[in-house]
């Protein structure tokens, strides 16, 4: 039966992810939502957006509306959603009360991502697929607080291959084309498209003087990552060779954590990574074996 150690790194991590939201939203979380905010994308135009997608898509409007039911502003229910969307990601970062603080935390945060669409990029996207996994996935883990303050155990504890392949399908899809894509623009092949991410606010961290004495390195970078990302189910998957690619892939996302500034993308890749392929460190592997000999010895 698959361990459920993936599923506590993938719970710790995801939770430590909406814990940085809303850290890093927190000064200007009501100007993003509230329609009096003076901001030239507000609110009520990206929810139009989203109904004529789906009227089902989670959205902040349906929580103010529900406030303004109640007599509760609109400013208070922005501040309650903050407040209730930390609190769950706490929650699920310790494991306390975990699948409730799950679907909190997924359904809060996936209605903040989807009404400020605007200002959402790739981390917001994928903390929805963690929190996506999680939802469905049988908690607690071993690790959480449920089960060492609670006594709770998984009903369902023999579903944890079933969802772990299934988080290591949908990685592989998403880096296959990805790398596809890349492969289909000439950017990729000549460092032009790394080059102009870098010179381009707000990534450009690294001064362009210094950019230009290394620019011989960035065709090599780029064919490189299209590489990385076109071959990831190929190499991934043999055990032979996933320990080398997975070092590679957790090196690229630190690169551009580091260098793009984009922090938060790279530690939601990172996480979700090493939930999907990780194993347990050599010296555990070699502890518990050394626990089972001293158990079948005596």
């Amino acid at each position: 039966m698959e361990s459920d150690r993936w599923l506590s790194v993938l719970r710790a991590g995801v939770g430590l992810q909406v814990i940085l939201y809303c850290v890093s939203t927190r000064p200007e979380w009501r100007n993003t939502f509230s329609l009096q905010s003076a901001g030239p994308v507000k609110r009520d135009l990206t929810e139009a957006i989203l109904s004529a997608d789906s009227h089902f898509i989670p959205r902040m409007g349906w929580l103010v509306d529900l406030g303004a039911r109640a007599g509760i502003s609109e400013q208070i229910v922005l501040e309650m959603v903050w407040w209730c969307l930390l609190l769950a990601a706490l929650c699920l970062f310790a494991g306390l009360f975990c699948r409730a603080s799950t679907i909190a935390a997924a359904f809060l945060h996936l209605c903040a991502v989807k009404s400020g669409g605007a200002l959402s990029y790739g981390a917001d996207i994928f903390t929805t697929v963690g929190l996506f996994y999680l939802v469905a996935s049988p908690l607690p883990d071993r690790f959480s607080l449920d089960r060492y303050l609670r006594g709770k155990q998984s009903k369902y504890a023999d579903l944890n291959g079933f969802f772990r392949r299934a988080l290591q399908a949908h990685l592989c899809v998403v880096y296959f084309f990805s790398g596809i894509a890349k492969c289909a623009g000439a950017g990729w092949w000549n460092g032009e498209s790394i080059w102009r991410a870098m010179i381009r606010p707000p990534f450009n961290t690294i001064s362009p003087d210094l950019l230009i004495h290394w620019t011989y390195l960035f065709p090599v970078i780029s064919i490189s990552v299209c590489i990385l990302e076109t071959a990831y189910p190929i190499f991934m998957w043999p055990k032979r060779t996933r320990w080398m690619w997975l070092a590679a892939i957790l090196a690229m996302h630190a690169a551009i954590g580091f260098l793009l500034g984009m922090y938060l993308f790279a530690l939601t890749m990172i996480l979700l990574n090493v939930a999907a392929f990780g194993r347990p460190f050599p010296w555990r592997q070699r502890r518990s074996a050394r626990v089972l000999a001293n158990a079948s010895a005596a």
